[in-house]
């Protein structure tokens, strides 16, 4: 068989066939080697590493020649020595060093067993961490030094820094102190601000929770602490609807049935209640104050993360026999989870750092958006041109003198090349996009968590897309029942009613059985009571229950009928677990296969009789795995699968999860703005592919892959050349698989899955989701988005460079981590589309006007110094500086953030403009430079325009240039304006007026150099009309061309928008 398949196409039979001997020779000599097991044969990965994936299609023409010397894809991707060290190594080993020393400073302590004695928080042989929450970042001590830390590492803020401390060198000197330290000052104001409100309201919240006060129960009654107070050991009392304050194990409760519900959706995100169990020995104790009548301890695994399972006992002294009884999860109340039935006690086990909800905190990392990394570089290139012209001055100087401060102080003179008000004025207009998206009222609801990165919705170019609950509702209708010999649909069995349920499968069907009849009457922890349609009662003893788990798949319940005796095993499950332990048939398969076709969840059904002598003899085994003390869930799980054999198959159920509103446009919609979707889901693959069809994430005329199980590396590598050879199709790949892949081949499944337009990945775990999109971002270098409504799509949202929660029938724990939280997966277009764009091309604008603005002056700095033989004397004196960066221009240049070039409901109407963003055209090296040339000419124009037209008065000069200057700003903000905002219009007019009204206080400033040669400013020289003149034919000289330009390119080359705005 294994010779019948050609790995690639050749250019002749006999040339395969030449090039499949020269490999199969390898095996061994002989006709015979040629047979060997095709997988056996290619577990040997000394010869897979010789057979490389093809990376082209032109690869596959190749001779025999090249077939053993093409490297392995990602091998030759590496980077060595001096090459990687510059190229990022250096970063790595930074981090490195930093991690290790936190490690060292602090040292965990070491987190052990326990055996906690009932009411005796004396007796605890160790130290216990206090039941306090913290969520602060700081403490009163590292505070300022960790903002001032999160700012500085900022390039263009520790720049500014070093500038600004210069100034207390006499020999350094430039201007007045405050023209350096303002700016700098109300930037680190604002921002210690902000943090101080963020910590001091988390500090608040804290202390609330901390100071929250309890019933604890002592020999002497019951007394009230506080929740930080609470120790290891105590006994506590908490009501109906109140949190629960540190983990415990649940001892008694008012209710009789010995068990109560819990909340758990502050937890786990999930939504439905879960059932706790009380420990038989103390429910049975007649009053609460024998809880200290008995000398009893309860025996409690290590803390750990795991929320779904515990491992413990519970142990009383003083009874004969001793009394061990195992406990497990459902014996546990953990902290943050909410009482919802019945009042409960409990002994604590775990306080403050070692409860499973702190311990499951993780910090998320702080997510930089692309476009402040790419201003970041640009601030380096700036900062570069400031050495060489600075160089440059001294060179043309003839390093006269102390050549070496005069360096030092063109440096400062020209500083204003890098502005400080770039990260300001940023900072401020992400927070304004943050406020526009929260005020649509055409995405109501919606919520921006991570103020930092709003431009990154504009740079999308990957979506990964939970199914269940974010493309579908997450509401279940039953639609088909299967008994093997008879299928019933929903249009073939009047009985069938669909109902609308709001939690899951199990619903569905308790409603359907209700519908034809069979009514649940009561139900405790002992028994049941069910009521047949002819109006008898009957009843069950409930024996044992053993509930789902994600592993196992399935749950399952043992009754004894009341009238007749019989012991009876019920269980039901998803297909994959039950097809293994249910009888030989010649159905299951196929039907789960026809259901999952039709978009339906299966549930399959079986049951198993038990004798009396077979349950016990179950029983003592269970009990006892119950008991032991290590490999519990292992030894529990084995018992129960020893009765899980030859189970009778009952039926098989499909329920339907319908799609959300307007799914399908709203995936066309991002397709044609050309972004890649790809669906990560737990569910089987049918059900997935049946999900991706209909919601049109694939088109109806385009082909599916659907990957093979693999298991070895040699399957994958013949499995990913029959992928290569496919064009243009969609990719659909099981979790195991794509393991396997990513195992041997991941750089070749990466790039060959990126270049297809859609890709499903079913059977995905948490983990595998997150993995999937930390792929994505490393191969390709491309901003990723994860949209999820699920605690288990945390992980994927938190690793994306942009994550979007929606608030959905699991609860809120992933609109709660995400960055963006929206309450439908249709508003995601209009997040995109509109308020993505319009925030990155807003930002992009922004951002270069402002390096425009510094560029501008410091040009007009240079040109002042040439003409005075190279003086290292400032042009503009302390206020105008300040002035200049913010009341003179402040306004027009921010009202940008009000600019769009289209419609919002353009946008939406003609995704394809999206798609110019992705390539970053907005902001690059390109447009960057075109600034440069346009502040040069400016600045020239102005400061040459000033010495030429004013000779006479050569004192006026700095008063000539400057208000040209202010002139030439307000102007150009008018230039690159698109569409016009009354709020523009007023910036403008404002701006205008704060400066005429400023010249009267201002006369002093207007002299050149520190001495203002009694040059103060004559207002009767401004107001003449030579003055007049003159200024505004430097700025027309210094704007016009640059609107003459405009328009001819408007008319010869217009912008994909402004042919529809038109």
């Amino acid at each position: 068989m294994a010779d019948q398949i050609p790995l690639y196409p050749v250019r002749s039979a006999a040339a395969a066939g030449h090039k499949r001997a020269a490999y199969y020779s390898s095996a061994g000599p002989g006709p015979g080697a040629d047979r060997r097991g095709r997988y056996q044969l290619e577990e040997e990965s000394a010869h897979l590493d010789e057979m490389p994936l093809m990376m082209s299609e032109e690869g596959f023409e190749n001779d025999e020649s090249d077939y053993h010397t093409l490297p392995r894809a990602r091998i030759a991707r590496r980077k060595r020595g001096l090459e990687w060290f510059v190229c990022g190594g250096w970063k790595l080993l930074c981090a490195s060093c930093c991690d290790w020393l936190i490690n060292v400073c602090q040292r965990k302590k070491e987190l052990k067993a326990r055996t906690v004695w009932l009411g005796c928080p004396e007796k605890s042989e160790e130290k216990h961490p206090r039941n306090s929450i913290k969520n602060q970042k700081y403490n009163v001590f590292t505070f300022i030094p960790g903002v001032l830390y999160e700012q500085f590492k900022f390039f263009l803020n520790l720049y500014f820094l070093v500038v600004s401390c210069s100034q207390f060198v006499p020999a350094l000197k430039i201007g007045y102190l405050y023209t350096y330290w303002a700016p700098l000052g109300f930037v680190l104001a604002v921002t210690i601000t902000r943090e101080a409100i963020d910590e001091f309201r988390r500090f608040q919240r804290d202390k609330e929770v901390n100071s929250q006060l309890y019933s604890k129960l002592t020999v002497r009654g019951k007394v009230q602490v506080k929740s930080s107070d609470i120790q290891v050991g105590d006994l506590i009392i908490v009501e109906k609807n109140q949190r629960i304050p540190s983990d415990m194990v649940f001892l008694r409760t008012s209710e009789k049935a010995g068990s109560c519900f819990i909340r758990t959706d502050q937890l786990d995100g999930e939504t439905d209640w879960k059932l706790k169990v009380a420990v038989s020995c103390t429910q049975r104790l007649p009053a609460l104050g024998d809880l200290f009548s008995i000398s009893a301890y309860v025996y409690a695994q290590k803390p750990q993360l795991d929320i779904h399972s515990f491992e413990g006992t519970f142990t009383r002294e003083d009874s004969d026999p001793p009394v061990h009884e195992s406990l497990s999860i459902e014996n546990t109340l953990w902290a943050s989870t909410i009482v919802a039935s019945g009042t409960v006690i409990g002994v604590v086990i775990y306080t403050g750092k070692e409860t499973r909800s702190v311990m499951n905190t993780s910090n998320p990392k702080n997510k930089i958006g692309l476009l402040d990394l790419e201003l970041n570089q640009l601030t380096k290139a700036l900062f570069l041109a400031l050495v060489v012209l600075s160089v440059v001055m001294v060179t043309l100087q003839g390093f006269a003198g102390p050549w070496y401060r005069n360096l030092f102080r063109f440096l400062l003179l020209f500083s204003y090349i890098i502005p400080i008000s770039l990260r300001v004025n940023l900072d401020m207009g992400k927070a304004a996009y943050g406020w526009m998206i929260m005020k649509d009222e055409n995405i109501p609801g919606t919520v921006v968590r991570t103020s930092t990165i709003p431009e990154e919705l504009g740079r999308l170019v990957y979506l990964l897309t939970d199914k269940t609950g974010t493309l579908t509702q997450n509401e279940m209708t039953f639609r088909r029942l299967h008994l093997g010999t008879v299928s019933y649909g929903a249009d073939t069995m009047d009985e069938i009613q669909t109902h609308v349920l709001s939690s899951c499968t199990q619903v569905a069907l308790v409603r359907w059985t209700e519908s034809v009849g069979l009514t649940l009457v009561s139900r405790d922890l002992s028994s049941m009571q069910l009521k047949t349609p002819g109006g008898q009662v009957l009843t069950y003893c409930i024996l044992q229950v053993f509930p789902f788990t994600s592993e196992s798949k399935r749950m399952g319940i043992i009754v004894r009928d009341e009238s007749t005796a019989e012991i009876t095993f019920y269980m039901k499950g998803a297909d994959v677990a039950m097809s293994s332990i249910v009888q030989y048939n010649d159905w299951l398969d196929e039907e789960c296969g026809n259901m999952a076709r039709e978009g339906l969840r299966t549930l399959v059904v079986a049951k198993k009789a038990l004798t009396e002598e077979q349950y016990q003899d179950f029983e003592s085994r269970y009990s006892q795995a119950k008991l032991s003390l290590h490999d519990r869930m292992l030894k529990v799980a084995a018992v129960v699968e020893s009765l899980e054999r030859d189970m009778e198959l009952l039926c098989l159920t499909g329920v339907e999860d319908q799609l959300q509103a307007d799914v399908r446009p709203t995936l066309e919609m991002l397709r044609n703005a050309g972004i890649k979707i790809w669906m990560l889901t737990g569910d089987k693959l049918e059900t997935a592919t049946c999900i991706a069809k209909s919601s049109h994430l694939v088109s109806r005329s385009q082909d599916i892959h659907i990957f093979r199980p693999v298991t070895s590396r040699g399957e994958a590598h013949l499995e990913l050349n029959a992928f290569r050879r496919k064009h243009d199709c969609a990719l659909v790949i099981s979790g195991d698989s794509l393991e396997v892949c990513l195992k041997y081949y991941e750089h070749e499944l990466v790039e060959l899955a990126c270049q297809c337009p859609a890709v499903v990945c079913c059977r995905c775990s948490p983990t595998q989701k997150a993995h999937i999109v930390s792929l994505l971002r490393q191969h390709t270098g491309r901003r990723t988005c994860a949209i999820g409504d699920g605690g288990n799509d945390v992980s994927m949202i938190q690793a994306a460079d942009c994550g979007i929660g929606i608030e959905g029938k699991e609860g809120k724990q992933a609109s709660l981590a995400a960055d963006f939280s929206i309450t439908q997966f249709r508003h995601v277009g209009r997040l995109l589309m509109v308020h993505g764009r319009n925030s990155y091309k807003r930002s992009a604008a922004l951002g270069q006007f402002v390096m425009h603005r510094g560029l501008i002056i410091s040009t007009m700095q240079a040109v002042f110094s040439s003409v005075f033989y190279f003086a290292s004397v400032p042009l503009y004196q302390g206020f105008l500086m300040v002035g200049y960066a913010t009341i003179y221009t402040m306004f027009p240049v921010f009202s940008l953030v009000l600019d769009q070039d289209v419609k919002p409901e353009m946008a939406i109407l003609y995704p394809e403009l999206y798609k110019d963003l992705t390539k970053g055209r907005s902001l690059s090296f390109k447009t960057f430079l075109i600034w440069v040339l346009i502040s040069i000419y400016q600045g020239g124009i102005l400061m040459f325009g000033a010495l030429v037209l004013f000779e006479a008065e050569f004192v006026h000069v700095v008063a000539i240039s400057f208000t040209a200057l202010v002139l030439t700003e307000l102007l150009m903000v008018a230039l690159t304006i698109r569409t016009w905002h009354w709020l523009m219009v007023v910036a403008e007019f404002l701006s205008l007026g704060c400066y005429v009204a400023s010249l009267a206080f201002l006369n002093e400033y207007f002299g050149i150099g520190r001495v203002s040669f009694g040059a103060f400013l004559d207002v009767a020289f401004i107001t003449t009309v030579p003055f007049l003149w003159k200024v505004s034919a430097i700025t027309v000289v210094s704007c016009l061309p640059l609107y003459i330009l405009k328009y001819l390119k408007r008319k010869l080359s217009p912008p994909s928008y402004s042919k529809l705005s038109s």
